[in-house]
């Protein structure tokens, strides 16, 4: 019988120069497979624990030497002689280990590495890909890409109140087009943004980061970039919004939009989405109200949920509780699953499992603070997420996500690409 041997953790960097973990684990068979966990920016109050040292001497105080340590000893001692085989058995046993509901003991991001490596040592022991191994042979659909090519919010340090501005590439057959329509569309805007004597420096996520007059003016260029670009929007490319809305909300229930200068109630900024919504082909937007504001949620989803997609970030945090009590409440429609927002791969597959059953659809994301790891672009494959969001066409962090996707889409001999039938129950 094959067994874990050994566990073990690293402290190595992200995207950002911030601390991560690096968990390794090593099979009785001599399989060695790593995970690099990943680390957001912009965060909802209920996502599970990151665990940081908060030594101030070291990297400012977010040093994960303690979640290191948590993997080389309890974790590592409770682990090894188990089967890599059984995922939620192991996840089940993680957090039993941990005791509390949001990781607080182990810390999220050394459970989440842990989860990830044993997955992927069980696959690399069976000598199948990672997307096969958790999906098994329905593992077919890729995922169209929302690549963020316009950066504001918590994600640049310019004068744009939105978080991401993204496109969709829907009106293409293979992922493989979608991509390479999508980096000549990033490209053109790059060409734009100089022409017109904006700065081109890039956000976390690869998208650029120019100071705008208004959270309107980026999707103009966008559209002029598609167009520029040789496509059509609302046909080849559609749009996609993060507004990231808790970043700006006030504890009054106010909505500061600073890159403006104007304050709205929900129903005010319902209203403005309402008028993009009609004006431009947006097909999407995650976290139009903050995470607490469930009542202009529900306003939200009565204005505009059969006609766009409606993303619960910050609102669901991959939570499946959380999420059950959005379904019964009719509040959005699809949840963006983030694994470390929750601690475990089961925890991520039962909440993705719970969205699908009700209709909801779910959108694999990256964070900001990202890594060579490209785990999500399998776990994609394998959930039939059908979306997925890890940045723009530049960055290697996030190419290598979708390097790995173009792998697997030519390792799958037909391809179920959703392209233009992605949103036509919402149409």
């Amino acid at each position: 019988m094959i067994y874990i041997e050994n566990i073990y953790a690293q402290e190595v960097l992200d995207s950002r120069g911030n601390p991560t973990i690096k968990a390794t684990v090593i099979l009785s068979d001599g399989t060695i497979e790593s995970a690099i966990v990943p680390s957001g920016a912009s965060t909802g109050k209920r996502e599970a624990l990151e665990l940081r040292d908060g030594d101030k001497s070291r990297y400012l105080g977010k040093g994960v030497l303690k979640a290191c340590e948590n993997i080389d000893t309890t974790i590592s001692q409770a682990l090894i002689g188990a089967t890599p085989f059984d995922q939620n058995h192991i996840d089940s046993l993680l957090k039993s280990l941990d005791g509390t509901d949001n990781y607080s003991n182990l810390g999220a991001n050394a459970v989440l590495g842990v989860s990830m490596a044993i997955a992927r040592s069980g696959a690399s022991s069976l000598n199948i890909p990672l997307y096969r191994y958790i999906g098994g042979a329905n593992a077919l659909t890729i995922p169209v890409p929302m690549l963020n090519i316009i950066n504001g919010g918590s994600h640049a340090d310019n004068t744009v109140d939105f978080q991401e501005y993204m496109i969709m590439p829907l009106g293409f057959d293979t992922f493989k087009d979608a991509l390479r329509a999508s980096a000549e569309v990033y490209q053109h805007l790059k060409k734009i943004l100089n022409e017109s004597s904006h700065i081109t420096s890039i956000g976390d996520e690869g998208g650029f980061a120019p100071n705008l007059k208004n959270n309107v003016e980026p999707i103009e260029l966008i559209l002029k970039a598609i167009q520029k670009a040789g496509y059509k929007p609302g046909t080849d490319i559609s749009l996609a919004l993060d507004v990231a809305s808790s970043e700006f909300s006030e504890e009054n229930g106010i909505y500061h939009l600073k890159g403006e200068n104007r304050k709205l109630t929900s129903h005010e900024l319902v209203s403005y989405y309402e008028d993009m919504v009609r004006q431009y082909p947006i097909v999407s937007i995650e976290d139009g109200l903050s995470e607490d504001d469930w009542e202009g949620w529900k306003y939200l989803t009565e204005k505009l949920g059969n006609k766009i997609q409606l993303v619960g970030d910050d609102l669901f945090v991959t939570n499946k509780t959380i999420l059950k009590h959005g379904i019964e409440q009719n509040i959005a429609n699809a949840v963006l699953i983030k694994p470390n927002q929750i601690g475990t791969v089961s925890e991520s597959m039962q909440t993705v499992s719970l969205a699908q059953r009700n209709n909801y659809k779910c959108v694999m994301s990256h964070r900001s603070g990202e890594s060579e790891d490209s785990f999500i672009a399998d776990f994609a494959v394998a959930l039939n997420t059908g979306e997925i969001k890890t940045g723009s066409t530049a960055r290697s962090e996030r190419i290598a996500k979708y390097n790995r996707l173009l792998q697997i889409e030519s390792e799958i001999a037909h391809t179920q690409y959703l392209g233009r039938e992605l949103f036509k129950n919402n149409s």
